[in-house]
């Protein structure tokens, strides 16, 4: 049975395209295949669609679970749903899994027609565009000549705002949340390091080593430690972990072996081993988190998407000058940021926004005053739920109205909270 304001249980459906794709870098790529999920259902004049885009490590996943398993739950199965701020009463909800990835759709990990062998770095670099390009070809698929909204979070919202600049036909309304209109040397220096750590691990094999029955686990792991850093902030680092020291080996094997005791029941130490060993808890943290995504993440995809996150910057062909990029866009904008987030931290929203005025297009802008850095568009902090579902309200007002249809509206910057 499926809880309350949940889609209940999905599956994935597939959707392969024999026609050449022509990507940005100038190869092309054919015979690829898309996973995706639907939620809700498509009204009469199909005017009700929503696209979700995923972030970095988020897949078609979207919503729901799979069998009764709550721990399959999609990844922002707190915002899509029946009753949630993308309601799927109203709304009916694409989750579309990008080149690329390793969850599904091609990607580095798919046998290469060419070789038989899997693709691995032979697999053509991606660009955010390459991406939008694939999910109209899906819209085409479904039936969808025009989006109520395309909406994401992170690398997400900059599929969003690429949708509104290369398709402006096909978008009425663009939700782009902690994102920025291109990376800062110092999100690229970021990426570089995980991506040099990946490379130099001896289990990379040059990205061929699917056929050495190994990963580079040790690189993957450093990769998602530096990641996962700049996904919080430091607030809520220090309220979680502090200076905390993590209990001694000893201590939590005595702790595991009594009946019923958790792990984090063993008592805490108040003075250091003087080892190089995980000695705070915030290390223990990292590390967990790192040997988990070392576990089912391809560190082939890992390379081609923070590449993709790197590239990304529509201003590029037009002098520097974002407002030009976003001038053939005809979307309505929301655009929201997290006042904590310093990976794409608000400023980087604000020039958005300032663009998108510049450019004269309507946008709301919202800034929420949340504390848990850049994650925060994955978590369900009261003020930016009620910030998406008052938007999606007024889609959804609009589409009944029969104003689906944004025309080029002028220039006006709403505060949203």
């Amino acid at each position: 049975m499926s809880a309350p304001g949940s889609v209940g249980q999905v599956a994935p459906r597939r959707m392969r395209f024999d026609a050449p794709l022509a990507l940005r870098s100038g190869a092309a790529i054919a015979g690829y295949e898309l996973v995706y999920e639907t939620y809700g259902e498509l009204n009469a004049d199909r005017s009700n669609a929503v696209l979700i885009c995923h972030a970095l490590n988020a897949s078609h996943h979207v919503a729901g679970t799979y069998g009764d398993d709550p721990r399959t739950a999609g990844w922002w199965d707190n915002m899509v749903g029946p009753g949630k701020p993308v309601d799927t009463n109203r709304f009916f909800v694409v989750g579309v899994n990008n080149l690329g990835s390793c969850f599904g759709s091609t990607g580095p990990m798919s046998t290469n027609p060419a070789t038989g062998e899997p693709y691995g770095p032979d697999f053509p670099v991606v660009t955010v565009e390459d991406w939008v390009h694939a999910q109209a070809r899906l819209a085409d698929e479904l039936g969808i000549a025009r989006f109520a909204a395309v909406m994401g979070g992170s690398l997400g919202g900059m599929q969003a705002l690429a949708w509104a600049i290369l398709y402006p036909e096909r978008i009425a309304h663009c939700v782009a949340i902690a994102t920025a209109p291109k990376l800062s040397a110092q999100n690229i220096a970021f990426n570089e390091v995980a991506r040099r750590a990946i490379i130099t691990d001896p289990d990379f094999h040059g990205g061929r080593f699917y056929a050495h029955g190994v990963v580079p686990a040790r690189g993957l792991q450093v990769a998602r430690m530096i990641g996962h850093i700049t996904y919080l902030s430091d607030d809520s680092m220090a309220e979680k972990f502090g200076r905390a020291l993590r209990p001694s080996p000893e201590a939590l094997a005595a702790q595991l072996a009594a009946d019923g005791a958790a792990e984090t029941e063993a008592l805490p130490r108040s003075d250091y081993r003087f080892t190089f060993d995980v000695e705070f808890e915030i290390e223990s943290y990292l590390r967990y988190q790192g040997e988990k995504f070392s576990k089912y993440f391809d560190a082939n995809t890992y390379l081609l998407i923070t590449r993709a996150l790197d590239y990304f910057d529509p201003a590029l062909a037009h002098g520097g000058d974002l407002a030009a990029a976003l001038a053939p866009a005809t979307a309505d904008f929301l655009v929201a940021s997290f006042t904590t987030d310093w990976r794409f931290a608000p400023e980087r929203s604000r020039e958005i926004v300032q663009a998108l005025l510049a450019a004269r297009k309507r946008v709301t802008y919202a800034e929420i005053d949340a504390p848990h850095g850049h994650d925060a568009f994955l978590l369900e902090d009261p003020q930016y739920m009620a910030v998406v579902a008052a938007y999606f309200d007024r889609i959804h007002a609009r589409s009944a109205a029969g104003a689906g249809v944004a025309a080029p509206a002028p220039p006006q910057q709403e505060a949203a909270a």
